[in-house]
């Protein structure tokens, strides 16, 4: 695992960020033996920002070569706009060299961020958010939201378990939310990659989530085992009765609420405000695992085709190219 100055020191020559976190398979062990191609993985990260137009312009001043040539011609308001008509408010930049290490770093306004946070318009910055990251630059305001998240993740993952389930169950459940849909499934991605995530950082995500499920428990919504964190196979017990389902459904982002209401026919206003809606659902559909199942797989599917769209434009035929290779690869190394 990089050690912290490893991982602040690429981010010293960029402009000023307001957030930022490393994530992935280069901050974190996974459950996974080999290498593709004995090379050492790439360091992501997402950087957040207040003006990601200026912050773009900036940064082609000093670091041009990050760029495709194209955005390098057109220019950082052009790179801005980019990212948020064809993809999901995040620029990547991908390959880029640093000392013996390559890093690639995604830049989202903060706006952007915040709201995807609260709503899960995009549930793409926010999915990783829901799953062990490194901060390298905190921002109390965005670590208080994101308390939100977490919660809200928790309470999608209680809606697509069974009454009785592990705790690793409900992490893999988790960490699948803002897989559910993703395009790059279909030819592009390891297909056991949600569980080497949740494998790798078992402990990670305990204590991620520790907050969430002890005030859960504390309002009787969950039974936690004795020894709770100590083996990630101890039964865990949620109260599947009908107020306790109201109050998973009604904790759920409104992005989320929204697709649900339109899949049931309930007035999207009246799910998010009101419990009365709920109850009307829930009689239709007395355990709405498929209702909440879809509504997360279309904002996904969605979101990551907009997004693929979008880093293929940025970074250029060579590197989109390479980019795909190794994604193919992977995936087709997990299937075999």
């Amino acid at each position: 695992m990089p050690s912290m100055e490893q991982l602040v020191a690429p981010l010293e020559s960029l402009p000023p960020i307001e957030f930022a976190f490393a994530y992935g398979s280069g901050v974190f062990p996974q459950d996974n033996k080999t290498f593709l191609l004995h090379e050492a993985p790439m360091v992501d990260y997402i950087l957040a920002v207040s003006c990601p137009s200026q912050w773009h312009s900036e940064n082609l001043e000093t670091n041009p070569h990050h760029y495709s040539s194209m955005l390098a011609y057109l220019g950082g308001k052009t790179v801005a706009n980019m990212a948020d008509i064809v993809g999901v408010g995040v620029h990547f930049n991908a390959f880029v060299r640093w000392g013996d290490k390559t890093i690639k770093y995604g830049v989202i306004g903060l706006d952007s961020l915040v709201q995807d946070i609260f709503t899960w318009k995009a549930l793409y910055i926010s999915g990783r958010l829901q799953k062990p990251v490194r901060v390298i630059v905190d921002n109390a305001g965005l670590e208080k939201a994101n308390r939100v998240n977490l919660q809200a993740a928790v309470c999608a993952a209680l809606l697509l378990l069974p009454q009785e389930f592990s705790e690793e169950d409900l992490y893999t459940t988790i960490c699948s939310l803002s897989y559910m849909g993703d395009v790059r499934l279909f030819f592009a991605e390891d297909r056991n990659k949600v569980r080497k995530i949740v494998r790798g950082s078992s402990m990670k995500f305990h204590k991620l989530y520790q907050e969430s499920l002890y005030q859960m428990a504390a309002m009787k919504m969950l039974e936690l085992p004795s020894g709770f964190g100590k083996e990630p196979h101890m039964k865990l017990v949620q109260d599947v009765s009908t107020p306790a389902l109201c109050s998973l459904i009604t904790s759920l982002p409104s992005i989320v609420l929204q697709k649900m209401a339109i899949q049931s026919g309930v007035k999207p206003e009246l799910l998010i405000n009101g419990n009365e809606e709920v109850l009307n659902l829930l009689q239709r559909h007395h355990r709405p695992t498929r209702l909440v199942q879809q509504a997360i797989s279309g904002i996904v599917r969605t979101s990551s085709f907009r997004q693929m769209l979008s880093g293929f434009f940025a970074s250029g035929s060579a590197n989109a190219t390479h980019y795909v290779i190794k994604k193919i690869s992977k995936a087709w190394y997990s299937r075999h």
